[in-house]
């Protein structure tokens, strides 16, 4: 009988729950809350079969490369009201296609990589973060597809031109400013700035190399006219003038 029951196939064990998160739902079907548990990071042991993941409310500063690999059938990921500053370039590699809600807002974002963010197919919540408006984050929202009740309440907290500060981004945009095209005309300027530099200090030099040859010739000069008549050749004389 034992040799009979080791031959019996076992049934797959359930994948444990994260601590100190909520599990619910059945096999292919996962539903994992970890809203408010004071997690300081990402659950490395979130099951592979989670569908809807909660990690709301918590202190979590980071969204490493990889975080969410391993979920293949996540469709909802709930990441608001953290401390996350950064998030990595390959954040949500692994995702991309089934993913179709990712809330970031209320965290403490500036920038983020358009990498991190371009080939997912969800709905995006990027309000309520303290963005420094430019160029960089411009071309995030050309990428992405946000969710359309929260652009209004992506708010310049930053900028790379002061009047633009505590205004709404879409407001900005709407009025026909491109933070891409001042980012070039500050390129050019600073490009403009440089060799006007460089050209003035070689021109110095230039000026200072002559004169420096003209004291020296001078001097020789004058050491020549020292020198008795019958030691100075004339022709010399007339060569050095």
């Amino acid at each position: 009988w034992l040799f009979f029951c080791l031959l019996l196939p076992f049934p797959p064990a359930r994948a444990s729950c994260p601590h100190p998160c909520h599990c619910t739902g059945h096999s292919g079907a996962m539903a994992v809350l970890c809203s408010a548990k004071h997690l300081a990071e990402i659950p490395k042991d979130i099951p592979k079969d989670a569908v809807f993941v909660k990690l709301d409310a918590n202190k979590i500063t980071q969204v490493p490369n990889n975080a969410f690999k391993h979920l293949n059938h996540l469709e909802e990921l709930d990441l608001s009201r953290n401390a996350i500053e950064k998030i990595d370039l390959a954040a949500f590699r692994g995702v991309a296609d089934g993913l179709r809600t990712l809330d970031l807002s209320n965290n403490l974002i500036q920038r983020i990589p358009k990498e991190a963010l371009v080939k997912l197919n969800a709905k995006i919540r990027l309000s309520n973060n303290p963005w420094h408006c430019e160029c960089a984050l411009q071309e995030v929202l050309w990428e992405v597809q946000l969710d359309p009740e929260s652009v209004s309440e992506i708010t310049c907290q930053t900028s790379v031109r002061e009047e633009y500060v505590g205004k709404p981004l879409i407001q900005v945009l709407d009025s026909g400013v491109n933070f891409c095209s001042i980012h070039q005309k500050t390129t050019d300027v600073a490009m403009f700035v440089t060799m006007f530099g460089w050209f003035t200090s070689a021109r110095v030099h230039q000026v200072y190399t002559a004169r420096h040859n003209q004291e020296d010739a001078r001097k020789h000069l004058e050491y020549l006219k020292s020198l008795p008549s019958t030691q100075v050749p004339k022709e010399t004389i007339s060569t050095v003038l």
